[in-house]
């Protein structure tokens, strides 16, 4: 964990803390600016040596009371009024609240009742039958608790995209500052970028290996060297490892393929190899059509690729493979056949149709969220706050009179606007596949996100093809209800729900919020198989969680995404066809 999500996870648990408390509109505060510094791309620790706390400030969200709580933190390693918070209610707030169905309010009731504090005391408790004679408990929901975690704690012995990807733009960006390095590039999942990450993995060009090593292990953002080779290292960046190796610049491209995986993509890569009279490993491609004992050492034969990845896959008669595609999904024969798809990139996305604003549970006012997506270069935005209805809690979300009166708050601010502003609204699907909206206020908007928040177990297939069905959804959110290391969502026929989408030319999303990645791309590409169409938003509740959209991008490459399966691909008057306006 870098220091970034170290701080947050902090705000996190304040914010957990105080709701559990049943203390309003602090806990927002807190999580939005635990949102702001997990995704902030500078290290808060190099912030606060540049400019002290008034350089914090600049943090999006991050005011002067959660700027002087991350001085304390930075100065400390404490924060005191989370330490008061602790000793008042002594659980273990982010392994309680990881396991699904368990909220801070749920895990102060279990505290009250019963002296729970760990995960070990959840289960022992649910197993022994004593969670359901708690008032507003009952067997149901002590079985989900005790079926659930295990899930929970797998979920946390891995980092969120999200939370890693910024840490290793900075460890490729300082190796970049290092006179020694040649090339450097991540590898391993986080290059694949895949939704959650172990360790951060680095691949460094250069022929002077103990100058490299020696930078690493001196790196500013390095707080322990665990281990320290010739050719290899690995150091914690605040609880997250990152490991470097480095090779000769002749055989970085194959090292590069073979260290970025998966495992399944290289064990099809080298069996296409063998086919071809060929050996394949980290330190290049050799002819090995006249050796006897191919095992006899890892360079035997004549090297005739390894200094480029397209190298090493042009030895074997494939086309270069992305490594989002390297899944061993088929990437591996459409390589070889010469028909990959033409992955979408970031530029090709022209808006995003799932927004908040202050009018449900973001941050900003309309005028300042249009303002934000024009300054990101969007050409159209879509705003969709929360209606009310099933999993909005805490006065979330907006009744029809409200969604109305917001409705025309956003034609006054597109009139004026520098770019083309759509009015919707994100409404919630029952557990029927019911929409939480009246049809004569969903008639009246452009475009309307419906999107599951409760009921989020079991097989959600039905009520979310009910939902597509209904002739003024335009797009079903986050389809299937997950949360990254908190719940896994409902299950869904993927097949049958692609479908349906494309049967009835609603939308699919692609959430790319890090906390969600929803739909997972295994599911993606079933949807462009069925015909589908893809909307990759990012469910932003303030401005600087536009930047979110590459997640969502990345996820869309993962699952063979190309520009003209995504809605939000085309130009406004593309968006207003699809939406039938």
């Amino acid at each position: 964990m870098s220091k970034n999500a170290e701080i947050a996870a902090r705000f996190d648990e304040m914010a957990d803390h105080l709701e559990a408390r049943d203390i309003d509109y602090k806990p927002n505060i807190y999580r939005r600016a635990a949102d702001s510094i997990r995704g902030h791309t500078v290290a808060v620790g190099k912030l606060y040596e540049q400019g002290e706390k008034e350089a914090l400030k600049e943090i999006d969200d991050v005011g002067d009371a959660i700027a002087s709580k991350t001085v304390e933190y930075l100065e400390t390693g404490d924060i005191e009024e989370l330490d008061e918070l602790r000793e008042e209610l002594p659980v273990e707030m982010d392994a309680l609240t990881a396991v699904e169905g368990v909220g801070p309010k749920t895990v102060k009731s279990l505290y009250d009742a019963l002296g729970i504090e760990t995960l070990d005391d959840l289960e022992a408790a649910a197993e022994a039958g004593e969670i359901q004679g708690i008032s507003g408990f009952g067997p149901k929901t002590e079985q989900n608790i005790l079926e659930n975690i295990p899930f929970a704690r797998e979920s946390r012995e891995r980092s969120l995209l999200g939370e890693s990807r910024p840490v290793a733009d900075r460890v490729v960006s300082f190796f970049e500052t290092v006179d020694a390095v040649e090339q450097v590039e991540v590898a391993g999942s986080i290059r694949r970028w895949r939704p959650t990450i172990g360790d951060v993995d680095a691949l460094v060009a250069s022929e002077d290996f103990d100058a490299v090593i020696d930078a690493f292990e001196n790196w500013e953002e390095a707080d322990e060297v665990i281990e320290a080779g010739s050719n290899k290292a690995s150091v914690r960046s605040n609880g997250l490892r990152i490991d470097l190796r480095t090779v000769v610049p002749t055989e970085f491209g194959a090292a590069l393929q073979y260290f970025t995986g998966s495992k399944d993509h290289n064990v099809a890569v080298r069996n296409r190899a063998i086919e071809m009279e060929l050996k394949v490993n980290e330190y290049g491609v050799f002819d090995v059509s006249d050796v006897e004992d191919t095992d006899a050492g890892q360079r035997v034969g004549q090297r005739v690729a390894g200094e480029t990845e397209e190298e090493v896959y042009e030895a074997l008669d494939m086309e270069w493979p992305a490594p989002e595609l390297r899944e061993n999904r088929g990437e591996v024969a459409a390589a070889a056949e010469g028909r990959l798809p033409d992955l979408l990139t970031l530029e090709d996305v022209r808006g995003d149709l799932h927004l908040h604003t202050e009018w449900s549970d973001g941050d900003p006012t309309i005028e300042e969220m249009v303002e934000a997506g024009a300054s990101f270069g969007h050409d159209y935005i879509g705003l969709a706050d929360h209606a009310t209805g099933p999993g909005m809690v805490g006065g979330v979300g907006l009744s029809d009179e409200e969604l109305r009166e917001q409705l025309g708050e956003i034609r006054s601010v597109a009139e004026t606007a520098d770019i083309d502003v759509f009015a919707g609204v994100e409404a919630n699907i029952d557990s029927e596949g019911g929409i939480s909206v009246g049809d004569d206020v969903l008639a009246e908007l452009d475009c309307v996100v419906a999107s599951p928040h409760s009921d989020l177990d079991g097989d959600g297939t039905d009520r979310i093809i009910t939902a597509i069905e209904h002739p003024e959804v335009d797009i079903i959110g986050h389809p299937t209800g997950r949360m990254l290391n908190q719940r896994p969502g409902h299950d869904i026929d993927m097949e049958r729900v692609a479908e349906a989408a494309a049967e009835n030319g609603t939308a699919l999303e692609i959430n790319s919020d890090p906390h969600r990645l929803d739909l997972r791309s295994s599911n993606v590409k079933v949807a462009i198989e069925a015909g589908a169409t893809i909307s990759i938003n990012t469910d932003a509740h303030r401005p600087g969680a536009y930047e979110y959209i590459r997640f969502g991008v990345h996820t869309a490459r993962r699952g063979w995404v190309e520009p003209e399966d995504v809605l939000n691909c085309r130009g406004a008057d593309g968006v207003r066809e699809f939406l039938g306006l």
